[in-house]
C-alpha cells in the first residue's frame, strides 16, 4: 500500500512539473510560477492555437496575484508591480496565452504607477468591453486568445493616439528584444533594429 501511495504521489509530481511550457523556480523554499502557461513554447502556434485551461489548472500555474488580476478582474497596487518603470526594449505578452500585446516603443510614464501604452502592438489580440464597476463607466481591456483581464483604456493619453492603455504587470510577461528569437517572437526583432 505504501508503494502504491508513493507511486501515485510521484506520478502527480511528474504531471505537475511537466505541464507544457510552465517555467518554475525555487525561491525561498516556495515554488514560484514565474512565466505563465506558454513560457518555453515557440512559434506563433503557441498562442494562435491556445486553448484556455480549466480554472483549477490556472489556479495551480499562475501566482495568486496573476490569477486574481487575469481571471477575477483584479487590479494590482500602483508603483508596486513589476513593469510600471521597466525601461528595457522588448514586447509584452499575455501571461496566460503568450499572445503579443504591447511594445516598449509605445510605453510611456503615465504617472499612475502602472505600465501604460499609447497603442497595442497587435490590435487584433485586444478585446474591449464596457465596465460599469466602481461607480463609473470604463473600458476594460482583455486578451483575445487568453481572455485575460489586462486593465483598462482611457482617453487621456499622449499623442499620437490620445489613449492610455493602463495595464496590470501581473497580466503580462516581458520578452526583452535580445530574447525575442529564442522565445518564438523573432518577427518582432525588426521593431528594435536601428535605422
Amino acid at each position: 500500500m505504501k508503494k502504491l501511495a508513493a507511486g501515485i504521489a510521484a506520478a502527480i509530481m511528474i504531471l505537475f512539473f511537466q505541464v507544457p511550457g510552465v517555467t518554475q523556480m525555487q525561491e525561498k523554499g516556495v515554488v514560484k510560477k514565474e512565466a505563465g502557461i506558454t513560457a518555453g513554447k515557440t512559434g506563433p502556434s503557441a498562442w494562435q492555437n491556445f486553448k484556455k485551461p480549466d480554472d483549477a489548472t490556472l489556479r495551480r500555474i499562475l501566482t495568486p496575484e496573476q490569477y486574481k488580476v487575469t481571471q477575477r478582474e483584479g487590479t494590482e497596487r500602483a508603483y508596486q508591480n513589476e513593469f510600471w518603470d521597466n525601461k528595457k526594449e522588448g514586447i509584452y505578452v499575455d501571461i496566460v496565452s503568450g499572445e503579443p500585446l504591447f511594445s516598449s516603443l509605445d510605453k510611456y510614464d503615465s504617472q499612475t504607477g502602472w505600465p501604460s501604452f499609447t497603442k497595442p502592438l497587435e490590435p487584433s489580440n485586444i478585446v474591449t468591453h464596457e465596465d460599469r464597476g466602481l461607480l463609473s463607466v470604463r473600458t476594460e481591456v482583455r486578451s483575445k486568445h487568453g481572455d485575460s483581464h489586462l486593465g483598462h483604456v482611457f482617453n487621456d493619453g499622449p499623442p499620437p493616439t490620445g489613449l492610455r492603455y493602463c495595464m496590470n504587470s501581473a497580466a503580462l510577461r516581458f520578452i526583452p528584444k535580445e530574447d525575442l528569437e529564442k522565445a518564438g517572437y523573432g518577427e518582432y526583432k525588426k521593431l528594435f533594429e536601428k535605422k
